[in-house]
């Protein structure tokens, strides 16, 4: 492979590789989900110039654009609703918002300096994660998100198809403008009692799909994620007619290893197979017990189709020369 595009993309691809490919990510703000970049610019410089040292410094197989400080979504009526019935009659953003522009141009930026010799990944949440962002306690908004559809399901799938309208457009967008390879693409199972997979479909699904299919027009190459985090674990079938080339999810966490979702996803390639947290073996490890764990897992999961990765973003103090160690055992 003349450059490591080339690499990864023929291993999304699943062709032959010389090498399988890994990467890793990690945030670059104390309070990614809580601070505005687009209220204080400084801190999407701050992520800006920690993406463009990262890739720069270590020159990752590929890379996940950290979308820090950008996971609100600026629509003044989401923001002010206090009931569901404020979420009625919502309407997209127009298309010169800067929710819009500013992603687009952050992500130019990277893309620009970096897009032909690394694949570039834009992080985009689906709307339920995007939903919950916007609270003022994140925590307790899938809660507040599960009760309002048991009021009115009707009106939240409404307003969440809304909200995926516009992050179909950025998806779009980002790819078309800015020049990024494919969407990184974040979904959860709805948790919640009296929700399941019947719900998740009716009401979620569709918008999702649709931020894929929107996506897809642009670009070939795009990640599902499916995130198991924070004791968060889900149901990965729920996801097997997503129209995606790629599905990341929490191998350890959900304790489903690639060679098992290889079963659930058998027309996929997958990412994945470390854990991310700071208990596990990537972050505590020796060097000799990282290396045998990325050889074990590729035995197991197969050479091609496959990269390594993890569960989810993993601690940011984390020493990059574990990272370098899984690439090495890869060679």
């Amino acid at each position: 492979m003349s450059n490591r595009k080339e690499l990864v993309l023929a291993a999304l691809n699943g062709k032959p590789v010389e090498r399988i490919p890994s990467s890793f990510w990690f945030h670059f703000l104390d309070n990614e989900a809580g601070v505005d970049a687009f209220e204080n610019p400084a801190l999407i410089e701050q992520v800006l110039e920690g993406e463009k040292k990262y890739i720069e410094t270590f020159k990752p197989d590929f890379a996940k654009i950290m979308t820090d400080g950008y996971f609100h979504y600026k629509h003044p009526q989401v923001a002010n609703a206090k009931q569901v019935s404020d979420l009625k009659n919502l309407q997209p953003l127009a298309d010169d918002d800067r929710w819009f522009t500013d992603q687009i141009a952050y992500a130019k930026k990277l893309a620009d300096a970096y897009g032909d010799e690394t694949a570039l990944f834009y992080n985009i949440f689906g709307a339920n994660s995007t939903f919950r962002f916007m609270q003022p306690d994140p925590t307790k908004g899938e809660a507040l998100l599960v009760e309002w559809i048991k009021q009115d399901p009707e009106t939240v799938k409404q307003a969440l198809d809304v909200i995926s309208s516009d992050l179909a457009k950025l998806a779009k967008r980002v790819i078309l403008e800015a020049g990024v390879t494919g969407i990184y693409f974040s979904v959860q199972n709805l948790l919640g009692e009296g929700v399941n997979e019947q719900t998740y479909q009716e009401i979620l699904a569709p918008g999702e799909k649709a931020i894929l299919k929107a996506a897809k027009e642009a670009s070939e190459y795009n990640i599902l994620h499916i995130c198991g985090y924070a004791g968060h674990r889900n149901s990965l079938e729920w996801y097997k007619d997503y129209d995606v080339k790629t599905i990341n999810w929490a191998a350890v966490v959900e304790g489903i290893s690639l060679a098992e979702g290889r079963k659930i996803f058998p027309n996929h390639s997958v990412i994945g197979g470390f854990g991310n947290l700071k208990t596990d073996l990537l972050y505590t490890g020796t060097k000799e017990e990282i290396q045998a764990e990325a050889r074990r897992i590729v035995a197991e999961a197969g050479k091609t189709g496959v990269l390594l990765g993890a569960d989810c973003t993993v601690p940011k103090d984390i020493a990059w020369e574990r990272l370098e160690w899984v690439r090495e055992a890869l060679r």
